[in-house]
């Protein structure tokens, strides 16, 4: 996938220790402070999501099923991310007995719903990069023109499983015979092709130069919305204006049924690109998903950096839920 903004600056390292890669979810609602669910602002340190869901479950004395989060978060790091248990009369636990080195209980809340997958509103990250191999004017030149265009919205390369296995597998998932699969694996493998079809169109909009300007036809999403609306011709210059000024970004396909939401020049586009993946889109049809559009910008407008004493690179910045940090680390070095 071509980057954004030109090839790479040079090298770094990245997750040295875990404190060099800090994430902090942000909730997209407030805990209405009732009701059978419990909420719990968890912080985390080398410690895998699925299996603490499951000690949360142990020791509130519940099925695993009741113990829900909005999103995974990486292992090999410092992570704040919120659970929610369905107590349903249930006394509440001791806390403390979970506490350790590795896991801090920061805040309880009372809540009426099960926390969803993608209920937040985005993370903050805080990464540091290390033994960097790239001219420090060059990488603020860089980080100075992401922060004013914004960057490609790809999916990271984590939602591919390892060496991009979950595509391989796809080949299996959508063929005539139909394997039986896990659950899990399979939706995993269906979301990984789904990003991988996206990815493709961004990819291509990169290379001709018009992945964060109107194309005719388009579909865009408001910024920090999940709202949109089609391209309207009469409007092209304001659309161009609004672009420009990172209030709109155009959008790319989340394969599904149903009719494209985009038309002329931007359906041309994806229909050339998305050609060769007929398999993966019947497939995608076939179980089920709609067709959604995601923006192929993201804005990075609290963008913020810092050079630390022994030489490396502080990022601090936000993202909406959905988006991937390496992508952002990708448009300036190789890590």
């Amino acid at each position: 996938m071509p980057c954004a903004s030109g090839p790479t600056l040079g090298s770094g390292v990245i997750r040295t220790t875990p404190d060099d890669f800090q994430v902090d979810e942000i909730l997209g609602f407030e805990p209405d402070g009732g009701g059978e669910h419990l909420l719990l602002h968890v912080k985390k340190r080398q410690t895998n999501t699925h299996w603490l869901a499951g000690q949360l479950a142990r020791l509130a004395g519940i099925p695993g099923n009741d113990v829900s989060y909005a999103g995974m978060k990486d292992r090999h790091a410092v992570t704040t991310q919120w659970f929610s248990l369905r107590m349903a009369g249930r006394p509440e636990p001791e806390w403390g007995q979970l506490e350790s080195d590795l896991v801090e209980i920061l805040q309880v809340h009372r809540h009426r719903r099960k926390l969803r997958r993608g209920a937040l509103r985005g993370n903050r990250f805080q990464i540091r990069i290390r033994d960097l191999s790239v001219d420090k004017k060059e990488l603020v030149r860089r980080l100075t023109l992401l922060r004013e265009l914004g960057m490609p919205n790809y999916f990271g390369e984590q939602r591919f499983g390892h060496d991009y296995q979950n595509l391989t597998l796809a080949e299996q998932l959508f063929s005539r015979t139909r394997p039986q699969m896990k659950r899990q694996m399979r939706g995993l493998v269906i979301s990984a092709v789904r990003s991988q079809l996206f990815n493709q169109v961004l990819a291509e909009r990169i290379e001709q130069g018009c992945w964060n300007m109107p194309l005719q036809g388009d579909y865009f999403k408001l910024d920090g919305s999940r709202a949109g609306f089609a391209d309207e011709p009469e409007q092209s210059a304001d659309l161009s204006r609004r672009c420009q000024l990172q209030d709109i970004h155009p959008s790319g396909p989340m394969w599904g049924r149903g009719r494209p939401l985009v038309s002329g020049q931007a359906a041309e586009l994806e229909a050339k690109v998305l050609l060769d993946f007929e398999a993966w889109r019947h497939g995608l049809e076939f179980v089920g998903l709609e067709q959604e559009r995601r923006p192929l910008r993201i804005r990075l407008h609290d963008l913020a950096w810092q050079f630390g004493g022994d030489g490396c690179l502080e990022l601090s910045f936000f993202l909406p839920a959905g988006s991937f940090a390496t992508v952002l680390l990708r448009e300036l070095v190789d890590y």
